[in-house]
């Protein structure tokens, strides 16, 4: 085993329990363990659960984020300071005050890369898993490092998405077939297509609704549209090689970050934002909303208490004076 196996190898290990749990959770409601939706749903509960592990490490990023807006000035100012000087000390110099003010500020402009660093282990790992998930020479199949045994091995590598698209094929390896199986290269220019735009949709919905004035007017900003163009094409490119089962995999957790984008600009938006105004107007609408349903139900209720005086001094009439005599000589007689 070479030292990146020897990495992955308890990575690949927890993969292969999750993907056998779920599996194994699937066939007792009752579906084919054999099918490829199957273990492509096994698929998408492994996304959950990596994705939900690591929304602390997405919170300590949006507080990253938080407090480089904050230090966004002061970065100007150290830019400003060494602006048009290219000598070697003055690059130093301005490297280890960058790094200083960081380490003072408690953040990283690495921070905000943290969430995708941690999951490409794993999305290695399981492109890993599903590669050596394959027919051997012999025709056999290899059992997995943990608990994806030879025969769950065989159901997984011999797994297809509705019959006719192997998850374990690529754009690349349907080419290599022969006749070319076109079914599995039309799902995968699909999901790269989906890919692409979902991420696409998530970095644009940052840069254009989460960014305070200051944000936009640091070099950080630049990087980021540079970026929103760049990744996509990572996507577009990396899609030609990669097997339909880790496609699954990559396609879904974009699924996910794309709405968890969506509830954090909403509910947390970055002080100064667009969407922070957006988010205030809101609030200040349901406040007035809010208020008006109060006016109107305490004026219901003083409406109500008019209503019942009125009934009772209407059941409570009073006895004249000269109706009291007349009843009272009455009596006397």
């Amino acid at each position: 085993m070479d030292i990146i196996g020897t990495i992955l190898w308890p990575i690949k290990w927890v993969i292969e329990a999750i993907l056998v749990g779920f599996h194994t959770l699937l066939e007792l409601l009752g579906m084919d363990p054999a099918a490829g939706l199957t273990w492509v749903l096994s698929i998408v509960g492994l996304v959950l659960i990596v994705r939900a592990a690591l929304i602390p490490i997405f919170v300590r990023q949006i507080k990253s984020q938080r407090k480089m807006l904050e230090v966004a000035p002061q970065l100007k100012k150290i830019q400003d300071k060494y602006r048009g000087k290219k000598d070697q000390y003055s690059r130093e110099a301005m490297q280890r005050e960058t790094m200083e003010m960081y380490r003072k500020a408690g953040t990283s402009p690495f921070a905000s890369c943290l969430p995708l660093l941690i999951q490409m282990p794993i999305f290695f790992s399981l492109f890993s898993v599903l590669n050596e998930a394959k027919p051997q020479p012999d025709g056999s199949f290899r059992a997995g490092v943990g608990l994806l045994s030879q025969e769950l091995s065989e159901q997984f590598g011999s797994a297809s998405l509705f019959g006719i698209a192997p998850l374990r094929f690529s754009i690349q390896s349907s080419l290599e077939q022969d006749p070319v199986n076109w079914t599995v290269i039309i799902i995968a220019a699909v999901m790269v297509i989906l890919m692409t735009a979902s991420q696409f949709i998530t970095q644009l919905q940052i840069m254009s609704k989460n960014q305070s004035p200051e944000m936009m007017a640091s070099p950080m900003f630049r990087q980021q549209r540079i970026l929103l163009y760049i990744l996509p094409l990572v996507f577009a490119f990396s899609g030609f090689a990669f097997p339909i089962g880790v496609m699954f995999y990559w396609l879904v957790s974009n699924f996910w970050t794309m709405g968890q984008q969506f509830l954090v600009i909403r509910n947390m938006p970055t002080p100064g934002s667009e969407a922070a105004l957006a988010r205030e107007a809101r609030l200040a609408k349901k406040n007035r909303a809010r208020m008006a349903d109060d006016a109107q139900t305490l004026a219901e209720e003083q409406v109500a208490e008019i209503e019942q005086k009125k009934v009772t001094t209407q059941r409570q009439q009073p006895v004249g004076k000269n109706r009291s005599k007349k009843s009272g000589g009455g009596a006397k007689r």
